[in-house]
């Protein structure tokens, strides 16, 4: 008549897995089926993920065993169970286990033993029993327990039933008898002596009078099964008379006799099925074991000793897997101590979300230690055994246990710094098409076309290209954008490079074909500049064209650079053909600074090499500092950081090579004649020395290689006077040099 003990452990181990208590001890009784449940069944909760803080077993009661020695390890048992850090504790025991457990407690009030509240999980095999002289001890132990029992339902008249129990009506039943004299402490006296000692049983006293824990007036779930049985029983007998095998013989007062042996009547009893008087089915399955489930039983006590069995669950195996354990925690009524907060048996605290769990060495699997996630990734449960990454197109929040979409980023026209850089764009070609215009109006001034007047123009209309190249890197990257990006600013740029190299070399050479017998003077003017130029311009295109071949840029999702963002940008495709091109500019920038840092030393008067060294080193100062911030920067302000050397390196271009003739050009226009460019008086301002360069504190005279110089680099209108030459017997006058060569 008890249901398949499978599903009592494993409704047992679905309650510890359903509140997670983890972190639990077992007591257990010395008889065979509690052996088998601490070998068989708790080796299956380890696998669940429970651990044990302790594994006893109830004192021994037998007769080998001293009062003494069942003290001994009752205490021992005691001290186990209370100075544990699990507060749930399953008992595994019969009906005389909850005498031996109340023992326990008790006379540990006797030694001053502490007594910390449990949380006893019990099986269904343990019934409330107490001794005669147990009748008024203490019941807050068991408050807040939970306990199995098999299945029951009130049954109807059962209240009635017992209130018709006295044992002066059921005489002929000897059990009342005892039971009355035990419950009411009275007797039933025959001799005066008695009758004068002791209280006399009435007949009269009520069931009701007495203390939940002398005598439960509900039906139990052992009554229940108690009767269940009996009229198993008697439905298998009857369905046994019934049968076609039955053999019957009429005895003194009309009573049947069986023939059949007693193990016969297993068979019917394996086949019966019928409602009880509750209404419920009872039938056995093909094992012969009752097909019934399990009650899940919240205890509750009062202080004038009664309490009551509240269910809050049950286990069902005829219902589907997912509906066969069901709880109400709302109903629970846990002990004082956790003053209704939900109880905890843990082995250590809970790992929350943004945690993983770390084994503790030489602890129980269930004992770890919490350590945060790592950068990157998340946890979204408690206890979780490791975190785990979000997906590309989410990043973790601050607290790592949730996923957040990133948003989708790249340099726009609508934010601030966007804006900016488009207007510090605009605004710098604007001032170089206006300075354009400047030249253009003064362009037969002896300023414009002493510095290679084709070149100026070539080298103002790139300034220009290059300010309005860095719109290209502002906005959301296109395919066509992407291709067109790095490649005009390579050209570009390699075009305004060019043209400063070539003044420097046409500078250089001009002085260089001065003197006799070189042959380097029809090497200066347009067709030295144009090769140049020329020759640069189609190094960088032919680079950008192999880039553009094998491995151009395209529009691409960074999703790891930025946390929280995706950034949208253009992926450069072949990395190494990007620094090839910025390598090329390198190179011209350094050669270009090169010649104009040696040609510094020619008198100023016939060349700007001065302020192309200073342009220049501006220029590679820029382009220097942004290889590593270009590298150290992520997302879209890698873009705003190019975009910022593109327009500075301009600018330094522009400012450099043409305030200072500007300057002459609206400011000066006295200044800007050929007299004062070919010639170096005595007594010249500082402000004349400043815009000319040095050399104007002492007379000198004119070398015939200046002169010769300025031929070429000024090609005036009238013819310029050259110096008398010498007669071939004498000597050659040496040139003057300039005292700051």
């Amino acid at each position: 008549m008890f249901p398949n003990r499978n599903h009592h452990y494993m409704g047992i181990l679905q309650l510890l897995l359903h509140f997670r208590w983890t972190w639990i001890g077992v007591i257990y009784l010395h008889v065979q089926s509690a052996e088998v449940f601490v070998h068989s069944v708790l080796p299956i909760f380890s696998q669940k993920g429970i651990c044990f803080a302790f594994i006893e077993r109830f004192p021994k009661i037998a007769a080998s065993n001293s009062v003494v020695e069942r003290m001994d390890k009752g205490m021992h048992l005691y001290n186990t169970a209370m100075t544990s850090t699990a507060n749930v504790v399953v008992v595994h025991g019969e009906i005389q286990s909850m005498m031996i457990l109340r023992m326990l407690l008790y006379f540990s009030n006797f030694e001053n033993r502490p007594v910390k509240e449990k949380i006893w999980i019990m099986t269904a095999q343990m019934e409330f029993t107490s001794l005669a002289f147990q009748r008024d001890w203490d019941l807050d132990f068991i408050h807040g327990a939970i306990s199995f029992a098999i299945h029951s339902e009130e049954m109807p008249g059962f209240q009635e039933f017992l209130q018709r129990r006295n044992p002066q009506l059921d005489k002929e039943d000897g059990f009342i008898k005892d039971f009355w004299k035990d419950a009411f402490k009275c007797c039933f006296c025959d001799s005066e002596s008695d009758m004068k000692t002791k209280k006399i049983c009435t007949g009269k006293e009520t069931l009701e009078s007495l203390p939940g824990s002398v005598f439960e007036r509900s039906m139990t779930s052992h009554s229940y099964n108690v009767y269940n049985g009996i009229y198993a029983v008697a439905h298998a007998v009857h369905a046994m008379q019934s049968s076609k095998f039955r053999q019957k013989s009429m005895m003194d007062g009309g009573t049947w006799k069986l023939n059949q042996a007693p193990w016969q009547l297993h068979h019917f009893l394996r086949s019966i099925s019928f409602n009880n008087s509750a209404g419920e089915e009872v039938s056995f399955d093909q094992n012969g074991e009752l097909v019934a489930g399990f009650d899940i039983i919240n205890w509750v006590t009062f202080p004038n000793q009664s309490f009551l069995r509240v269910k809050v669950g049950r286990i069902d195996p005829k219902s589907p897997p997912d509906n066969v354990f069901t709880i109400c925690e709302d109903a629970i009524l846990w002990p004082s101590r956790f003053n209704q907060v939900h109880p905890l048996s843990m082995c250590n605290g809970i790992c929350h979300p943004g945690y993983s769990k770390m084994k503790k060495e030489g602890e129980p699997f269930c004992c770890y230690d919490c350590f945060p996630c790592p950068e990157g990734k998340i946890s979204t449960h408690e206890d979780m055994d490791d975190c785990f990454p979000c997906p590309e197109d989410h990043y973790p929040n601050n607290d790592q246990d949730l996923c957040i979409s990133k948003i989708i980023s790249f340099l726009s026209y609508e934010e601030t710094l966007g804006v900016s850089l488009a207007i510090s764009a605009l605004s710098l070609s604007f001032i170089t098409v206006l300075v354009l215009g400047i030249f253009i109006k003064f362009q037969d001034t002896p300023i414009v076309k002493a510095n290679n007047r084709d070149l100026t123009y070539v080298l103002l209309i790139s300034l220009k290209l290059s300010f309005l190249c860095a719109l290209l890197f502002i906005g959301r990257p296109g395919k066509f954008t992407c291709l067109l990006r790095q490649t005009a600013f390579g050209v570009i740029f390699s075009l305004a490079v060019s043209c400063m190299l070539a003044k420097s070399t046409t500078v250089v050479l001009a002085f260089m074909a001065t003197k006799p017998g070189s042959g380097l003077r029809n090497w200066v003017g347009k067709r030295l500049s144009i090769c140049i130029v020329l020759s640069c311009c189609l190094i960088q295109a032919a680079v950008c064209s192999v880039w553009l071949a094998t491995s151009p840029p395209f529009p691409d999702f960074d999703m790891h650079s930025v946390t929280g963002e995706i950034v949208l940008q253009c992926n450069e495709g072949a990395v190494a053909m990007f620094y090839c091109v910025l390598g090329f500019l390198g190179f011209l920038a350094l050669a270009s600074f090169t010649v104009a840092f040696l040609a510094r030393v020619l008198p100023d008067s016939f060349n700007e090499a001065k302020f192309i060294t200073f342009s220049m080193l501006v220029f590679c100062s820029v382009w220097l500092s942004f290889v590593p911030t270009y590298l150290s920067t992520r997302g879209k302000h890698m873009v705003a950081v190019e975009i910022f050397s593109i327009l500075s390196s301009s600018a330094g271009l522009l400012g450099c090579i043409f305030l200072p003739k500007l300057y002459i050009m609206i400011l000066k226009p006295e200044l800007n004649n050929r007299e004062q460019l070919l010639r170096r008086k005595k007594g010249e301002t500082p402000e004349d020395e400043n815009i000319f360069g040095p050399g104007g504190g002492e007379e000198e005279c004119p070398s015939p290689y200046i002169y010769q110089a300025s031929a070429l680099l000024v090609p005036l209108a009238e013819p310029i006077a050259q110096p008398p030459v010498p007669a071939p017997d004498q000597p050659v006058p040496m040139p003057i040099r300039d005292p700051h060569a």
